[in-house]
């Protein structure tokens, strides 16, 4: 089968569209023909080394598409089943072994693309909403990249619990996407300083929270744009790393679906939500996968809104 490897950690040339050995599951695994990936920033991070991990490497942490093999003690998902996946590496590929407990079965009505851009992302945007900041009436958050995968989804449940959102954008494009997806208002940092535009909304109090998927050019401001005892849930960092600090959260989507029964409720409840149409994904940009070089290329280059998908 063919699949996107790294030798060596690099640009986007460092990733090579490449034949590798279909897998086989083991016991608790099951194989995945993959029909679309997702192509996220994390991605972007192991790519260039900035995240340590074996190499060679085949990239990509989640997908989504039909179960082609089951291995021993697998009773729960059949062979057939449409299913999706986050936080297993490997998604680069045309086939891919998952530990059958990770994989989440699709409802009916939610195609294998939406699933694909919408679990690692969306599970993200739910952790972030719902627990690690759990946003309720009354409360304001300020969404950074608030036209990206995350922000569009972050924007949207946010709406959905109540809170008044304030997001950032680079564009008059992305603006409307945040508006769209329920920003009450927009800030263009290209344009405006958005500290003194949050104090400028707030009337001075600042935000209850701050998810921050920038990082280093964002992370002084998010921190003084906050009202006393907010929370900066720096989830990310395009923008490069940033110095250690007294006190703020660095969660992983990893520590946020640790139990297969948090995966699942987290999962369903985003994947319910996409069936009835209350939340909405949208994909931006698709590639073949052979062409997994030049999403990464659009992604760094802030070129991109909503979902970019890599399809086998």
């Amino acid at each position: 089968m063919k699949a996107i490897r790294v030798h060596a950690p690099g640009g986007p040339e460092a990733l090579r569209y490449e034949d590798v050995p279909q897998p086989t599951p083991g016991a608790g695994q099951v194989v995945v023909r993959i029909e679309a990936a997702g192509v996220n920033f994390i991605d972007l991070y192991h790519r260039t080394g900035l995240y340590k991990a074996p190499l060679p490497l085949t990239l990509g942490q989640e997908a989504a598409g039909t179960v082609a093999a089951t291995g021993p003690g697998v009773s729960d998902v059949k062979v057939g089943a449409r299913v999706a996946y986050a936080a297993v590496q490997g998604a680069y590929a045309e086939y891919a072994v998952v530990p059958a407990d990770r994989v989440v079965v699709l409802p009916d009505g939610v195609s294998s693309k939406q699933a694909a851009a919408v679990v690692l992302q969306g599970i993200t945007a739910h952790y972030l909403a719902s627990t690690t900041y759990a946003l309720k009436p009354g409360d304001t958050c300020l969404v950074h990249a608030a036209a990206g995968g995350v922000g569009l989804l972050l924007c949207q449940i946010a709406k959905l619990r109540g809170a008044r959102v304030i997001g950032t954008v680079s564009t008059p494009e992305k603006a409307a996407l945040a508006r769209e997806a329920g920003a009450d208002e927009v800030i263009r940092y290209t344009e405006q300083d958005f500290e003194a535009e949050v104090k400028r909304l707030t009337a001075g109090r600042g935000v209850q929270v701050v998810y921050d998927s920038v990082g280093q050019t964002t992370f002084e401001q998010s921190l003084r744009s906050l009202a006393p005892r907010g929370t900066l849930a720096l989830f990310g960092q395009s923008s490069g790393p940033v110095a250690p600090s007294l006190f703020l959260t660095r969660p992983a989507l990893g520590h946020y679906i640790a139990t297969g029964d948090e995966l699942q409720a987290r999962a369903g409840e985003v994947l319910g939500w996409l069936k009835t149409g209350r939340l909405k994904v949208r994909i931006g940009h698709e590639f073949p996968l052979p062409q997994a070089a030049e999403a990464h290329r659009q992604l760094e280059g802030r070129k991109t809104t909503g979902k970019v998908l890599l399809i086998p």
